[in-house]
């Protein structure tokens, strides 16, 4: 029962098939979850009478251990960190984002990936990743905040 349920969920998600037979449309996934801490506190923008739009920056961190081995427990620990840039588009989530998330807390992100460009003040082309956030999670207040 779960196998041909969850072929059948596949085969939706795989191909939708239009009233015109000679056109298929694929479905496709964009989803993006981040955990990670808040960087900078939010700023909210509007440009050109469009909808207002809370950005602000979260961290990722890797950890892995270098050794002789995935099990190692020797070696250096080694950590890279990741700036995602997010913008928040939704009315009241972008409301929320701007009175509530500050700078080191620890938050979950959902969303999506968006890639664009713009002109810089130098007025060169520079291409920009932005993860547009459906849903903010808050996880654990600000890390300044605890004594």
């Amino acid at each position: 029962m779960l196998r041909s349920a969850s072929a059948q969920i596949c085969r939706q998600l795989v191909r939708h098939r239009s009233t015109d037979a000679s056109l298929i449309l694929e479905r496709s996934i964009n989803r993006v979850q981040l955990l990670g801490r808040v960087g900078q506190d939010p700023v909210m923008r509007q440009v050109e009478g469009r909808n207002p739009v809370t950005i602000f920056s979260l961290a990722t961190n890797e950890m892995w251990r270098s050794g002789d081995g995935e099990m190692s427990t020797t070696g250096d620990v080694s950590q890279k960190t990741t700036w995602h840039r997010v913008s928040v588009f939704k009315p009241g989530l972008r409301d929320v984002a701007y009175q509530y998330v500050k700078k080191g807390s620890r938050i979950l992100v959902e969303g999506k990936l968006d890639y664009g460009e713009y002109v810089d003040k130098n007025q060169v082309r520079r291409q920009a990743t932005t993860i547009i956030a459906d849903n903010i999670i808050f996880l654990s207040d600000n890390i300044r905040d605890r004594t």
